[in-house]
């Protein structure tokens, strides 16, 4: 089902109607880091009282990666009890609930408007939604040649954005797909931890 996998891991493919964003993609800006920590300060403001991690992910994460110049990021609670308190300290900040948007386990939420446009996700901790956000980005920080593999395809599909975003998503599905698959093979596959309870922390 490569089709579901790249549309699962596309998620930044929504967008706000009331805001401007660049139907592009571009070279790797050494910007998209400090834009992700000036996010991550406000999430973790809004989520003082409840444990979690914020990472950055999506494209933009991955230095030296060609990307839509959207910083995406997963707001990552260590078990599903957490879900609604994050929900809630989330909308309380000004981030509006949008629901799953037919992905079940990431929730996503609507940019808040006074800050540089993103794409805001809440995720369990060790769940297929998490492991479908980190796991091919981890493959391509450590893999330089698949890394430009996957920014050709994308750069390739680009003018689709403008006209026929589901192709976009459509075009890199075997890809996709297939960095995944490798990137999941066990010798590959680094440990990662799960946010300690009552901790706050933040990776990028």
């Amino acid at each position: 089902m490569p089709d579901a996998i790249a549309a699962r891991y596309s998620g930044s493919l929504c967008h706000d109607d009331r805001m401007t964003i660049a139907a592009a993609v571009v070279p790797y800006d050494p910007r998209w880091p400090d834009q992700f920590v000036s996010l991550r300060l406000r999430v973790d403001a809004a989520l003082r009282a409840v444990p979690h991690e914020t990472i950055h992910v999506g494209s933009t994460s991955v230095p030296g990666l060609a990307a839509k110049p959207i910083i995406d990021l997963d707001v990552v609670v260590p078990g599903q009890a957490l879900v609604p308190p994050a929900i809630a300290g989330l909308a309380a900040a000004g981030w509006r609930h949008n629901g799953d948007q037919g992905i079940p386990g990431r929730e996503a939420f609507e940019a808040v408007p006074d800050l540089p446009y993103h794409h805001l996700y809440l995720v369990v901790a060790g769940s297929p939604a998490y492991h479908d956000h980190v796991d091919l980005l981890d493959y391509l920080r450590r893999q330089p040649a698949e890394r430009e593999r996957y920014a050709a395809l994308k750069l390739s599909l680009a003018p689709l954005l403008a006209t026929d975003r589901e192709a976009y998503v459509a075009g890199k599905a075997d890809l996709v797909a297939e960095l995944l698959r490798l990137a999941r093979q066990p010798a590959r596959q680094p440990r990662r931890g799960r946010p300690a309870a009552g901790t706050t922390a933040a990776a990028g």
